[in-house]
C-alpha cells in the first residue's frame, strides 16, 4: 500500500507518478522496473519515490490492485447483464481482458511473469469464501439452476477452476501472440467443455 504522503499529493502530482509507475511496467516485468527511471519520469527525486512507496513491489501491487477492482466491477456488471449466466459472463469479461487497450501492456508483463502474489491478486474476488464480500455479492448474482452444485463451497470450487482456466488462457494469449478472435475461439471452446461437463453421460463408471 502506498504511504499516507502519496494520497496527500495533490491529484495533477499523484496522475504524474501514476502514469510514470505504469508506464515503466508497461514497458519491462516488475522485476525487470527502474526505479531511476520512474522518478525521471514523474521528474521527482529518488528520495521523493520512497516517501510514497516502500519499493517498486509496492507501486507496482498499488496499480495492478487498481486494474484488478475494476475488473471485479466490470465482472460484477456483466454478470447482472447476463442475468447471471456464469458462463456467458466469463466468455464476455474474457473479451473484455483481452481487448483491454489502456492497460494492455501492463497486463502483458504481468501475466508473462506470473507469480503467486500476482496471480492472487488477479483471484482476489474468490479468495477467502466465508470473509470475503466480493465473492458474497457475486455468488449472490449467480443463476444457481443451471449448475451442477449443491452449495457455497460447490460454487466456490467451480469458480476457482473457471479462474485458472481462464488465466491459463490470457497468458497463452500473450506467449503465443494470438489474435483476439483466435484466443476468444479456444476460451469458448474450454468455457463449452466445463458448461457441458467432460464426462460421457452415456458410459457408467
Amino acid at each position: 500500500m502506498p504511504k499516507i504522503t502519496f494520497y496527500n499529493l495533490p491529484e495533477d502530482k499523484k496522475e504524474k507518478l501514476i502514469n510514470a509507475v505504469k508506464k515503466e511496467f508497461s514497458r519491462v516485468p516488475l522485476y525487470d522496473a527502474s526505479i531511476s527511471n520512474i522518478v525521471r519520469s514523474a521528474r521527482i527525486p529518488r528520495g521523493s519515490f520512497y516517501q510514497y512507496f516502500e519499493d517498486k513491489e509496492d507501486a507496482f501491487f498499488f496499480i495492478l490492485n487498481g486494474i484488478v477492482i475494476n475488473n471485479n466491477n466490470n465482472f460484477t456488471s456483466l454478470l447482472r447483464k447476463h442475468n447471471g449466466d456464469l458462463f456467458e459472463t466469463m466468455i464476455d469479461f474474457f473479451q473484455y481482458i483481452i481487448q483491454e487497450e489502456e492497460n494492455v501492456q501492463f497486463l502483458k508483463n504481468a501475466f508473462l511473469n506470473m507469480t503467486y502474489k500476482i496471480e492472487n491478486s488477479f483471484a482476489n474476488i474468490f479468495r477467502n469464501r466465508e470473509n470475503n464480500d466480493n465473492f458474497k455479492e457475486i455468488s449472490s448474482l449467480i443463476n444457481t439452476s443451471n449448475l451442477n452444485i449443491s452449495n457455497d463451497q460447490d460454487l466456490f470450487h467451480i469458480m476457482q477452476i473457471i479462474f485458472t482456466v481462464t488465466i491459463r488462457n490470457v497468458v497463452e494469449k500473450f506467449a503465443k501472440e494470438l489474435s483476439k478472435q483466435e484466443a476468444l475461439g479456444n476460451y469458448i471452446i474450454e468455457m463449452n467443455l466445463l458448461k457441458n461437463g467432460l464426462a460421457n453421460k452415456n458410459n457408467s463408471y
